[in-house]
């Protein structure tokens, strides 16, 4: 008896061995395989980051212009804000299209059609000035575009990977930052009625050159502290006594509009005459 215990702890070691090997068998199939998908994923995921099909980039056009007459101011802004969304457009394509097409796809497809439709906006431009001062020459150098590929600028600095569809755009578009502008007039239509302001392009004097850039942001500001204003009119609707609309939505508005117009006034008068009387311009009124 004493003898057979030996031989049968024996047969049960190698029974727990050949378990063993069976456990560390699956364990390297199964690592292997992880291994597998791994190494998959990360191809799949340079091979995205290699498809990238980067940003538009244009020539800035706003600072290139010179003094804008009053009579034309509505018209260049409404003209280099088109050109904010042909680029918004032309990113958008590139998104949409990765993949597809050749070699020149992007050129013959985007950059092309792109360029012809800046040609005419600042022809546009320079038409719009000349009607009652000189005519700008030499703009159309700034109609073709440039490929940021996979998102680094062209000229040198880091951009944003393609934008989605909504706007805001433009990181890495040099092209036409802070050129957008308004008329800043009225908002959306609403149950509760719109909030309608003066114009404040139209009444402005002839804007040197070295401060378009701060009058167009302000003029944007302008338009969108009309939106907000008309989205909260909608959102309060029923809120509030007879005097809730002038003292919460109108009132404060009043102060927003007339800060920024301070500010147009303000960068116009560092190089030329300051405009007076643009304050009348900063009480807005509701429609119902």
């Amino acid at each position: 008896m004493s003898r057979a215990l030996p031989k049968y702890n024996k047969r049960r070691v190698l029974m727990i061995g050949g378990t063993a090997a069976v456990v560390l068998s699956g364990a390297v199939i199964a690592g292997n395989a992880l291994a597998g998908e791994t190494s998959k994923s990360s191809t799949n995921a340079t091979t995205k980051a290699a498809t990238s099909p980067g940003t538009v980039n244009c020539p800035a056009v706003a600072p290139s212009l010179p003094a804008i007459p009053a009579s034309a101011q509505a018209e260049v802004t409404r003209n280099l804000t088109l050109l904010d969304t042909q680029i918004a457009e032309a990113n958008k394509r590139l998104v949409d299209t990765v993949g597809q097409g050749g070699p020149n796809f992007v050129q013959n497809a985007i950059l092309g059609p792109l360029k012809d439709k800046r040609v005419a906006t600042i022809n546009r431009i320079a038409t719009a000035i000349g009607r009652t001062a000189a005519k700008p020459t030499g703009l159309d150098s700034l109609a073709p575009c440039t490929l940021n590929a996979n998102g680094v600028s062209a000229g040198g600095g880091a951009a944003t990977a393609a934008p989605s569809a909504t706007a805001t755009q433009q990181a890495g578009n040099t092209g036409n930052t802070g050129n957008t502008g308004a008329t800043g007039n009225t908002g959306g239509t609403t149950a509760a009625g719109t909030i309608t302001c003066p114009d404040v392009a139209s009444k402005l004097p002839a804007i040197p050159a070295s401060a378009q850039a701060e009058v167009t942001r302000n003029l944007t500001l302008l338009n969108t502290q009309i939106t907000e204003a008309n989205t909260r009119l909608a959102n309060t609707v029923g809120q509030g006594g007879p005097n809730f609309v002038q003292n919460a939505i109108l009132g404060p508005l009043a102060d927003k509009r007339k800060s920024t117009i301070d500010r147009i006034a303000i960068s116009i008068g560092r190089t030329a005459a300051k405009p007076t009387g643009l304050d009348s311009l900063a009480t807005c009124t509701l429609n119902k």
